[in-house]
């Protein structure tokens, strides 16, 4: 309830905060929860709820259909033992490093191009079209254009050379998916990053440009540190991204074997998916829980590891 004073000392009738009498922050609390419940609802069932049963499930031994059976820590211990499952991290936080490395060095080097590029939104649409095509259209692609009579070695071919690359085979493959990820993702940082350097005031560039800066010193001493944060977003977000790597890597595998990918190139998610969901094998769901868990608690520690090493002082300007 408030009340107005009018000049001289007079008082005018109390004015309720509410047409219904209730104040503003008593209605408001009173719609929390109607409109909080169903999204917490959806978060307990379709994330806590799925969690806590894995993280249970990983320590008994069960294959869906008999009565689990308490197993302690034997399951991470398997996994320790397992060469396919080390194989598969391996390949993991080789996904996370050096695709992620190439990637950010192009991501900055493409925002140094585009900064001043006329027609520049045009170009950011483009190398972000192949973010938004499925990985496994470029898992056909690819084996269309190098399988051993494919676009690739034609070309080669042309131009003289007798002995064209096996990109297909076991040995390439990995790198060959490594590369198409640098192709496939790249438009999307380069997006989220252009997004931020678009607020930077041009008055900033054009006080370097006066006194003489290049391009490169313009980046490292303008776009960068003021764009620090969201580069420091773009860099959890890939690490999340990295371990889900899981379709680009069963059709580009799938092509040499036609059962599957070869275990050089499997990571977390199709070692999850192997002993899990083929068919072929009795379902160790224990097993495929403590990996899951495990690759969990991995990129959980990157992640804060590698958000306290980026972590800066905030920049105004």
């Amino acid at each position: 309830m408030a009340v107005l004073t009018a000049g001289h000392g007079k008082s005018v009738a109390p004015i309720a905060d509410s047409g219904r009498g209730a104040p503003l922050a008593v209605r408001r609390r009173r719609l929390f929860w109607p409109f909080v419940a169903p999204a917490a609802f959806g978060l307990v069932v379709f994330y806590i709820g799925p969690l806590l049963f894995g993280v249970w499930t990983s320590f008994h031994r069960w294959d869906g259909l008999t009565p689990m059976t308490w197993r302690g820590l034997g399951n991470y211990r398997a996994l320790i033992d397992d060469p396919f499952f080390r194989t598969s991290m391996a390949n993991t936080f080789e996904i996370l490093a050096y695709v992620g490395v190439v990637m950010f060095v192009l991501s900055f080097a493409l925002t140094m191009v585009l900064r001043e590029m006329r027609g520049r939104k045009f170009v950011r649409a483009v190398i972000f079209f192949p973010h938004i095509v499925n990985a496994m259209v470029f898992g056909v692609l690819a084996g269309f254009l190098f399988n051993p009579s494919g676009l690739a070695n034609t070309a080669l071919a042309a131009v003289g050379v007798d002995d064209p690359p096996k990109w297909l085979a076991v040995d390439n493959v990995f790198t060959l998916i490594m590369a198409t990820m640098v192709f496939t993702t790249t438009g999307f940082y380069v997006t989220i990053i252009m997004a931020s350097v678009d607020n930077i005031p041009l008055y900033l560039y054009e006080d370097a440009e006066l006194a003489g800066a290049g391009a490169f010193r313009k980046f490292w001493h303008i776009t960068l540190p003021l764009s620090w944060d969201v580069i420091s977003v773009c860099a959890v977000l890939w690490t999340i991204s990295s371990v889900k790597v899981f379709e680009l890597v069963l059709v580009f595998g799938g092509s040499l074997t036609g059962s599957g990918p070869p275990v050089e190139t499997w990571t977390g998610a199709l070692y999850i998916y192997r002993n899990a969901f083929t068919g072929d094998r009795v379902p160790q769901f224990g097993v495929v829980c403590a990996a899951g868990v495990t690759s969990l608690v991995l990129v959980a520690a990157f992640t804060l590891l590698l958000r306290r090493l980026m972590r800066r002082d905030p920049i105004e300007y």
